[in-house]
């Protein structure tokens, strides 16, 4: 991995000292009090520590940064080109279930362009990063996304709408059309994460939709440094409130998005 700006340097330790308390929260997940936001959507007090974290370090590296922030919304900053895109805990179900596929994400955007992205889980130490123009990076290792050109060896991942969230009948209908074309499809249940194994090679696509800009605005440039192609479902340019996603390798971007789409007009934005 080359040297690290100084931005990105300030993300990274935010996000590795948010984690050491998440993972002692998750060594005694069973112990943890949990409210309701609503339908299979909780919050946990480590959730609200981690974020605590991630806004008081990122806040002292940059004061004048905006912060955007899942729990406590938007902070407005005297610096209004610059704002950090922070999920102090991707995949909180999975956290609360003592599932180790959960992870910090945080997104650097400039004048309305990512232009770096940190995406950490803590359990298994592994550390994506991504600074555009710069390439992606699993701990010191080089990403590239899978180079498979066709729907029958794709694997894809996709994120299942919550009870009470709208969608489930297309999702059920889109998920039937990609496990018969597709050598198959999973449900990890953290959207970086996702994200990340797009850029990493492990899958070749992701969908989903109902996703918040700090779901997938790391992820989303990590995909892109790697190689990989990140737009909305229907195929426009990515769009981090438009909640509907879908990330691939690039070759084989239009063959999904026609399965979960058909009457997309096909456009390539990246």
């Amino acid at each position: 991995m080359p040297p690290a700006s100084p931005v990105l340097t300030v993300m990274i330790a935010a996000a590795r000292k948010a984690a050491r308390r998440l993972v002692r929260d998750f060594g005694e997940v069973e112990n943890l009090q949990v409210s309701v936001k609503g339908p299979a959507d909780f919050v946990s007090q480590a959730d609200m520590r981690a974020e605590a974290t991630l806004k008081a370090e990122l806040a002292k590296a940059r004061p004048g940064y905006t912060l955007v922030l899942e729990e406590h919304g938007v902070i407005e900053g005297s610096d209004r080109t610059h704002r950090f895109i922070v999920d102090p805990l991707d995949g909180t179900t999975n956290f609360l279930h003592g599932i180790p596929q959960f992870a910090i994400s945080i997104a650097l955007e400039r004048e309305g362009d990512l232009v770096a992205g940190v995406v950490y889980n803590p359990v298994a130490d592994e550390l994506y990063t991504a600074e555009k123009g710069g390439g992606a990076y699993l701990n010191d290792r080089r990403l590239r996304v899978s180079a498979r050109t066709t729907l029958d060896q794709a694997l894809l991942a996709t994120g299942i709408p919550a009870r009470g969230w709208p969608g489930h009948a297309a999702f059920l209908a889109e998920l039937a059309g990609a496990m018969a074309a597709t050598a198959g499809v999973r449900r990890f249940g953290a959207a970086s994460l996702d994200l990340c194994a797009v850029a990493a090679g492990r899958i070749d696509g992701y969908w989903e939709r109902n996703l918040k800009p700090w779901d997938i605005a790391a992820g989303a440039l990590i995909v892109r440094e790697a190689g990989g192609q990140v737009t909305t479902i229907e195929g426009g340019p990515l769009d981090l409130t438009a909640g509907s996603l879908l990330a691939s390798n690039g070759t084989v971007h239009k063959l999904v998005a026609a399965l979960l789409h058909p009457t997309t007009s096909g456009h390539t934005a990246r």
